[in-house]
């Protein structure tokens, strides 16, 4: 069977630095996305399992974990990429006038999605998506790691709102960790995934 791995990030652990700090990058990624790939891994076994020896009572139970964790790995791998150290400014081509066109200006776009990421109540994601029936842009909260999404929407710029990914630097000044994210917005990364969404696959777009 095919297994899961921990992708390597495109940059060091402290190439965000200021915004975000190398410590919470090194534990978010080494141990906590680790996790995640773990759990996708075991979850799949168990599934293997239990198919095997046809004990399918467990499978409701692992079902939901492989969600969560296959969830989790797949958003952290989006994530990394969607940040970059010489990222920021805002995006230009046919995403900037897609951004405009769908939200009215870039200003209303970064507030919209701001306010839904400090809007998550407990653990999630805030996300700008491809929706392709309507072929139009999207933003959604996604809770803990694979609920509250219309299906078949293409995350292009996701946003950990998890404590892990920002507490030891910010605490619980939510804002101020949603305003350093902007600095460090991959916009050429996100304009890629948008013009595959479009274009190539109704699927999810990752590296």
């Amino acid at each position: 069977m095919a297994v899961y791995s921990l992708p390597d990030l495109p940059y060091d652990y402290g190439a965000l630095e200021p915004h975000i700090a190398g410590q919470i990058m090194e534990l978010h990624h080494s141990k906590h996305h680790q996790t995640y790939v773990a759990g996708t891994n075991t979850a799949l076994e168990q599934l293997e399992e239990a198919r095997a020896t046809n004990k399918l009572d467990t499978v409701n139970q692992l079902q939901k974990n492989l969600a969560f964790n296959l969830a989790g790995h797949v958003n952290h791998t989006v994530f990394w990429n969607n940040m970059s150290p010489e990222g920021g400014d805002r995006p230009d081509g046919e995403l900037g006038t897609a951004v405009d066109e769908f939200f009215g200006s870039f200003d209303g776009f970064r507030a919209h999605y701001t306010a839904a990421a400090l809007g998550i109540q407990g653990s999630g994601w805030s996300i700008l998506a491809w929706e392709s029936i309507g072929q139009r842009l999207v933003i959604e909260q996604l809770y803990d790691h694979q609920g509250n999404l219309a299906a078949g929407t293409v995350p292009l710029l996701m946003l950990d709102m998890w404590e892990h990914a920002f507490y030891l630097q910010y605490k619980n000044v939510k804002p101020d960790y949603v305003a350093a994210f902007w600095n460090i917005v991959n916009w050429p990364d996100v304009a890629a995934r948008f013009e595959a969404a479009r274009t190539k696959t109704s699927g999810l777009i990752t590296p």
